[in-house]
C-alpha cells in the first residue's frame, strides 16, 4: 500500500499504530531496532506508528510471530482492509452520510461534477476508481448507490439540484458513459420529488463559482450544510452560517435556467456525445 503525509482517520489504522507502538515499547525496542530485526526500514515503522501508512499482511504476520501474539496484528490488518475505504473519505463526510439518511429535504449546488446522488454506476466508477484499488472502488460505489435510496424510497426526500453547465460537459469518462449519465439526469428529473436545473456557461460571475455545497433539512432538527475544499470536508451546524447558505442557494437558483429549459440544455449536451 502507498503512503501519504497526513495521518489516516480510520479507527482501525489508528488502532494498529497505537498497538504497534505499545508492543514495541513494552519490548524495549527503538523503531530502528525493530526495523532491523524484521527487515524493514526505520522510516516504514515510523510511518506506521504515525498512522501515515497502511500495513501489509506480511508485516502484520511478522509482528504476530515476533511478539508471539495470538494473531492480534493480523486481525487488525483485516479490519483495516474491511474498512479502508473509509480512510479516504473527507473528514466530516461519514457524519454527513448518517444525517443524509434522515433528511426530508436536500438542496445541492454542484460546480464541477454530477452530484453523487445523481450519478450512474458507470459515472461513479470513473470518479471513485480514478486513484483507488478495485476493492476500495467497489465499496465506495456500493455505498454511494445505497445513499441514492433517499430519493426513491417510500417517503423519499424532496430534492433540488442545481448544476453548473460545466459539470455536464466535463468528460470524466467515455462518450457512452457521459450520454448515459445525462439520460439518467433527465429520468430522475421526471420524478415528482426531484427538481434539476442548470446554470448556463453564458452566466458571468455568480456566487456558485466559490464552490459546491449541500443543505440537508429535517422534520424535527435544524438544517445542516456540508461542503468540501481541496479534499477536506466541512460539516456546518451553526444556525447563522447555515441560514446564509440557504440564501446563497436561493440566489443560485435565480441564476439557473428554468427546469424545462434546463432539460432542453441537458438533452442538447447529451446529443453532442453522439
Amino acid at each position: 500500500m502507498g503512503t501519504r503525509s497526513e495521518p489516516y482517520e480510520a479507527p482501525a489504522i489508528q488502532t494498529f499504530a497505537v498497538e504497534l507502538t505499545a508492543w514495541r515499547t513494552e519490548a524495549g525496542l527503538t523503531q530502528t531496532a525493530l526495523a532491523e530485526t524484521l527487515g524493514y526500514t526505520p522510516q516504514w515503522i515510523s510511518q506506521l506508528e504515525s498512522a501515515k501508512s497502511i500495513p501489509s499482511k506480511t508485516f502484520a504476520e511478522n509482528l504476530d510471530t515476533f511478539f508471539k501474539t495470538n494473531g492480534l496484528f493480523q486481525r487488525l490488518w483485516k479490519r483495516i482492509i474491511d474498512t479502508r475505504h473509509q480512510a479516504i473519505l473527507p473528514p466530516g463526510f461519514t457524519e454527513y452520510m448518517e444525517r443524509e439518511t434522515e433528511a426530508s429535504q436536500v438542496r445541492n449546488f454542484e460546480l464541477t461534477l454530477i452530484y453523487g446522488l445523481l450519478q450512474t454506476e458507470d459515472y461513479m466508477r470513473a470518479v471513485v476508481g480514478h486513484e483507488q484499488d478495485p476493492d476500495t472502488a467497489d465499496r465506495l460505489v456500493t455505498e454511494r448507490l445505497k445513499r441514492q435510496e433517499i430519493l426513491t424510497r417510500e417517503n423519499a426526500a424532496n430534492a433540488w439540484f442545481t448544476l453548473d453547465e460545466s459539470a455536464l460537459r466535463r468528460d470524466i469518462a467515455d462518450p457512452d458513459v457521459m450520454r448515459g449519465q445525462l439520460a439518467h439526469l433527465l429520468a430522475l428529473g421526471e420524478r415528482p420529488n426531484i427538481s434539476i436545473d442548470v446554470v448556463p456557461l453564458s452566466t458571468r460571475y455568480y456566487q456558485g463559482l466559490t464552490g459546491s455545497f449541500t443543505i440537508l433539512s429535517f422534520t424535527n432538527a435544524p438544517d445542516i450544510v456540508y461542503g468540501e475544499i481541496a479534499g477536506q470536508g466541512m460539516l456546518i451546524t451553526e444556525p447563522r452560517i447555515v441560514a446564509s447558505f440557504a440564501v446563497r442557494y436561493n440566489s443560485l437558483r435565480g441564476d439557473a435556467l428554468r427546469v424545462e429549459e434546463s432539460r432542453t440544455l441537458i438533452k442538447s449536451v447529451m446529443e453532442e456525445y453522439g
